[in-house]
């Protein structure tokens, strides 16, 4: 067990400040995300590391996966999670990992820097915090990222962007590349299907572009946040930020206590004909798509997307009208 971060001291209860729930804690009780305990005068996390590579959740993903389309396309990463998270989402597909509770005080653990050899031992480019919330086993994404970044590993976190501002400011140095959850563009939904806030997602997604990698996917889901009215909000937001950042839109499956009826594949690409409006990269997820990234100047193919990854830029400028791609690929 190791000393959580961001918290302080009250009357013996312990409040959690690393997310907006900011939880008071009573003594030998847990936060919301059910991964920090108040214990022995001290609030703990209960996530850092697993005690053995059987424990721990991974796998090694395409990095389209997470999804990333304009970081390193083509490259591995060792996606990773660990049981909680700070959202309770009601539609939830990792629910079996991120609504369990983590359940054993670990005597030993997997060390960070053993983390970062098992993705360098499968040619990953980088390590995906993700399957849950990374902001619930902060602790320990901080010290495999500082090792990473040593040993020239990206960091990616998969987000849902629910974080405080001061615990967001010092993980950033470390952050590659953000995949953040932009789940509905609606307070009311936020709470009433996840238990959270969106103005904190917002400024996250805020903060996080000014200083690295970000790319946004939104869930559409039928009846909640699919008509017309609520993409053009949520395209309005990004591209006030910045009609670059790519925004992927991805189909909703009933999940966990959602049944709500599937999306379809004409909702999607309805979402992707309005957003294309006004952004210059919009992409399609868990539908059969064509996701090839095009120049937006001169429609030229850059970045073919089939089996494999064949990129086509020539010092990262469209080979046809030489126009600047924001893509790191090197």
């Amino acid at each position: 067990m190791k000393e959580a971060l961001f918290y302080k001291k009250e009357n013996g209860n312990m409040r959690c400040l690393l997310c907006p729930h900011v939880c008071l804690i009573e003594p030998e009780k847990r936060g919301k995300c059910k991964t920090r305990i108040n214990l022995d005068g001290k609030l703990n996390t209960l996530v850092y590391g697993e005690s053995d590579l059987e424990k721990l959740y991974y796998h090694v993903d395409p990095i389209e996966k997470k999804p990333l389309y304009h970081f390193y396309p083509g490259s591995l990463s060792l996606s990773f999670g660990v049981p909680g998270c700070n959202l309770f989402c009601e539609n939830c597909q990792n629910y079996d990992l991120s609504q369990s509770t983590p359940n054993d005080i670990k005597d030993r653990y997997l060390k960070p820097k053993k983390i970062v050899e098992l993705a360098k031992s499968y040619g990953c480019k980088s390590i995906s915090y993700t399957y849950t919330e990374p902001t619930i086993f902060y602790e320990y994404v901080i010290d495999i990222s500082k090792i990473a970044k040593e040993k020239g590993i990206k960091n990616v976190w998969v987000t849902n962007g629910f974080i405080n501002p001061k615990p967001l400011n010092e993980a950033l140095p470390y952050i590659d590349a953000m995949n953040i959850d932009l789940k509905f563009f609606s307070e009311d939904l936020y709470q009433k299907v996840c238990g959270g806030k969106l103005r904190p997602v917002l400024e996250t997604i805020r903060a996080a572009s000014k200083v690295t990698h970000i790319e946004i996917t939104n869930l559409l889901i039928p009846t909640l946040n699919d008509s017309d009215e609520d993409v053009e909000k949520l395209v309005d937001f990004v591209a006030e930020l910045n009609r670059d950042i790519p925004l992927h839109f991805s189909a909703y499956r009933p999940m966990y206590k959602m049944n709500i009826k599937s999306t379809s594949s004409e909702t999607l690409y309805r979402a992707k004909e309005i957003a294309e409006r006004k952004l210059n990269y919009v992409y399609l997820g868990n539908i059969p798509a064509h996701n090839d990234t095009l120049c937006p100047t001169c429609k030229n193919i850059i970045i073919k997307r089939n089996h494999n990854v064949e990129i086509k830029l020539i010092n990262e400028k469209c080979s046809i009208c030489n126009t600047k791609i924001p893509i790191i690929v090197n």
